[in-house]
């Protein structure tokens, strides 16, 4: 009964929304951008035409007015405009009855006898037939699933055919009369058709952006190997050249007052003096190499772990934040890598909530696991607009790449209420995560 109702639940979630979805534009060229919209509303026109000249009274030429409508209706709102179709299909069966001639019979086509109306002879067998399973009738519903299949995932569009086809088979059932199975098997098909290509039209388009969004994410890769590497080599020729010189400076130096009788105490102070000089500038430019090659911390200087965590939120209720901290287990000693990765995971969930999410409260919450340490970042949504940063951020490859690293799981993502979320499972008795280093 459970899954049931979550089957309902996700149904009605699905297709109960008012959400706009305009159709997308055509990418090039420029002067074709609106093609899409002007084939459809072309479209609606003619089949509205067609049916318009269909019907015996007025019922008819209005259901196709209104139908027509909705078709164009759903280049921008394809779900209700499906549920409005849905509700055509109920009124024309029960009210849309008409008599067809076996020939197409349109509105300026008078019988020179009766100037009153079109010509409309009965079928040779007297059957008649609902407005919705005319031909153009027909075309018009196809027409708004298809619309629909090329906005909404494939499991949306095939639980509207299902529902579609239900009321097509409750009319033919409920409404006999002018509702053959036939016409109703035929819609089935032609639909089922709009929805396969529909659904394949928008597969096309979703895997073609992905190409162009992977290509793009390679080419700032690529880009940003190729600055890593630039500063490698820079680095590379900066020690070469550079230290070697200082090297040779800080050794003549010292051996300086040995080469020379009875060296006076200026002399050896001077010479002291420019060794010191060397030596410092040589470990100075070594910090700076380091910061070429990109390395997290230049120098020797310790890791940061967690018990240096305190610090850092600290430091951003300092800045103002309003942050909340839990942590929910024994804490004790991880491997280094957990310990390391878990420290940047936290700093760098904060620095953005901070950057995106300006004056918003920011919750943290650790949890130890047998098995794993548990993190998350939320942030409620922000109370300004945040300030518009040039450049592209690489904040959270990297934390998904350090999860990654020790074998965990990085999940992000908006909340409900406007705000974002970062949960990071990194598992602790892993080989992995005993020996990553940073």
């Amino acid at each position: 009964m459970s899954r049931l109702r979550r089957a309902f639940g996700a149904l009605r979630s699905d297709l109960w929304t008012t959400a706009a979805d305009p159709l997308p534009r055509m990418a090039r060229p420029r002067r074709l951008s609106r093609l899409p919209h002007l084939l459809v509303i072309l479209y609606a026109l003619v089949m509205g035409m067609f049916s318009g000249g269909e019907g015996a009274d007025s019922t008819v030429p209005l259901l196709a007015m209104i139908q027509a409508a909705i078709l164009v209706i759903a280049m921008s709102r394809p779900l209700p405009a499906w549920w409005a179709s849905i509700a055509v299909t109920v009124i024309g069966a029960r009210t849309g009855m008409t008599y067809l001639s076996q020939s197409l019979s349109f509105p300026w086509m008078v019988d020179p006898g009766t100037p009153r109306g079109p010509v409309l002879p009965r079928l040779p067998d007297g059957d008649a037939l609902a407005f919705p399973w005319t031909g153009s009738g027909i075309a018009l519903q196809a027409g708004v699933l298809l619309l629909l299949a090329l906005r909404v995932r494939p499991r949306v569009a095939a639980s509207a055919l299902a529902i579609t086809t239900l009321v097509g088979a409750g009319c033919v059932v409920f409404v006999p009369e002018g509702n053959g199975g036939g016409e109703v098997l035929l819609a089935v098909a032609v639909e089922a058709v709009a929805v396969v290509i529909g659904a394949g039209m928008r597969a096309l388009r979703t895997t073609r952006t992905r190409l162009e969004a992977q290509e793009e994410l390679t080419a700032e890769e690529r880009a940003r190997s190729t600055l890593l590497e630039e500063r490698a080599r820079i680095a590379r020729e900066l020690h070469d050249v550079v230290a070697h010189h200082m090297s040779v400076i800080s050794i003549q130096a010292q051996v300086a007052p040995h080469l020379v009788a009875n060296p006076s105490d200026e002399l050896k102070e001077n010479l002291a003096g420019i060794r010191e000089n060397a030596v410092e500038a040589l470990t100075e430019l070594r910090r700076v190499l380091g910061l070429l090659r990109a390395q997290d911390t230049p120098g020797d200087a310790p890791q940061p772990t967690l018990d240096r965590l305190g610090e850092l939120l600290a430091n951003v209720r300092g800045a103002g934040v309003a942050l909340t901290a839990e942590t929910v287990g024994e804490p004790r000693p991880l491997s280094p890598g957990v310990e390391l990765s878990a420290f940047r995971i936290v700093q760098e969930a904060l620095s953005n909530a901070m950057r995106h999410a300006p004056g918003a409260p920011v919750a943290v919450r650790l949890r130890y696991r047998s098995d794993a340490l548990t993190i998350r970042v939320v942030n409620a949504a922000p109370a300004a607009p945040p300030v518009p940063i040039p450049g592209v951020g690489h904040g959270l490859l990297g934390m998904r790449e350090r999860a990654a690293m020790l074998g965990g799981d990085l999940v992000t993502g908006p909340t409900p209420g406007g705000g974002y979320e970062v949960s990071v499972f990194l598992p602790i008795d892993s080989q992995k995560g005993i020996e990553a280093t940073p």
